[in-house]
């Protein structure tokens, strides 16, 4: 086999099985397979019996281990549509931009099945092309962390996809964020650059390989927006699109997001220790139980009329409370 295969189905045959033509057997033994659909599997060399292909007047017999090999892997769910609000910034017959709120995860995975972003998408864009099968990532050309807000473009249909795919591939996408991060930068504009990849003792963070050993090529350019003494607001622009990567490259920087308890944001890192601090950082925490992180302008070429788009929105309630509490204690 010159490509690699996925079984979709094994079965074995019981012992007192009659001689039967293995596409009538399978059509009997599997709901949603068609006889058609069996006799194609055959003729590209898919049905294996005992590891070996066969045809589809193969009679099958007692014992039989039968495997359908497939080029594509199987599906492990289907995407369940849910009637979830989604905030629409824009939408047309090509794309919609989408202001995601915090703790909704983008795309389903294990243990995620439902209450995505996908699952949602899947209720609203029901007539869209992309979003009436089963694929876990339909129309997504790019994410954004569970628990980061902001904007998304996704596609409505195929030659969208593909047209921001390679936007995205080429980075040529703008992209813009700000986040509270701890201390203060220096200096103010500058970026950084550190291959990211996953940590070899727990692979659901992020670290950087600062001598390029492992890990892909990660760059951020940050400027200061306003510096709060213990705290900043910065503006980041991302010229890659790494998992996590605004949150371990400040962490590499030395100046973890606010709140961020992957990275080790979620602890008083500068500051005092009077307990009047500890109860304001304590009560800024409650209000923003998450990273300060929020995806806040996107740029691209329409991939119908190739026109650039640009959208911007403003911070979240969460993100905009802390800041104001943040200008009140340093000003007071």
């Amino acid at each position: 086999m010159d490509h690699q295969r996925y079984e979709h189905y094994r079965l074995e045959v019981d012992k007192g099985q009659t001689p039967t033509r293995i596409d009538v057997y399978l059509h009997q033994k599997i709901n949603d397979i068609s006889r058609s659909k069996i006799q194609k599997a055959a003729k590209s060399d898919s049905l294996l019996v005992n590891e070996i292909p066969v045809k589809s007047n193969y009679k099958v017999r007692p014992n039989d281990i039968i495997r359908v090999m497939l080029t594509f892997p199987p599906k492990e769910f289907e995407i369940i549509t849910e009637n979830i609000p989604v905030n629409f910034e824009y939408e047309d017959a090509d794309i919609v931009i989408v202001n995601k709120q915090a703790g909704m995860v983008v795309h389903p995975a294990k243990g995620n099945y439902s209450g995505t972003l996908v699952n949602a998408l899947a209720y609203h864009l029901s007539d869209s092309p992309l979003f009436q099968k089963d694929d876990i990532r339909p129309g997504l050309v790019h994410r954004i962390d569970k628990d980061t807000t902001g904007l998304l473009v996704v596609a409505k249909t195929e030659h969208a996809k593909i047209h921001l795919a390679k936007q995205f591939f080429e980075h040529t996408i703008k992209r813009k964020y700000q986040a509270i991060v701890w201390g203060n930068i220096k200096p103010e504009q500058g970026t950084i650059i550190g291959n990211i990849g996953r940590n070899e003792k727990n692979r659901t963070v992020m670290q950087v390989y600062a001598d390029g050993s492992e890990g892909k090529h990660a760059v951020t350019h940050y400027k200061v927006i306003t510096n709060y003494h213990y705290v900043s607001l910065i503006e980041c622009q991302l010229e890659t699109g790494r998992t996590h990567q605004i949150r371990i490259h400040m962490k590499h920087a030395g100046h973890p997001l606010f709140g961020d308890t992957s990275y080790g944001g979620d602890k008083i890192l500068k500051g005092t220790t009077f307990t009047k601090y500890k109860q304001f950082i304590h009560n800024c925490f409650t209000i923003l139980p998450r990273q300060a992180l929020h995806a806040k302008s996107l740029g691209f070429i329409h991939p119908r009329t190739n026109k650039k788009m640009f959208f911007s929105t403003d911070l979240p309630e969460d993100m905009t409370k802390v800041i104001e509490k943040w200008e009140r204690y340093v000003h007071k």
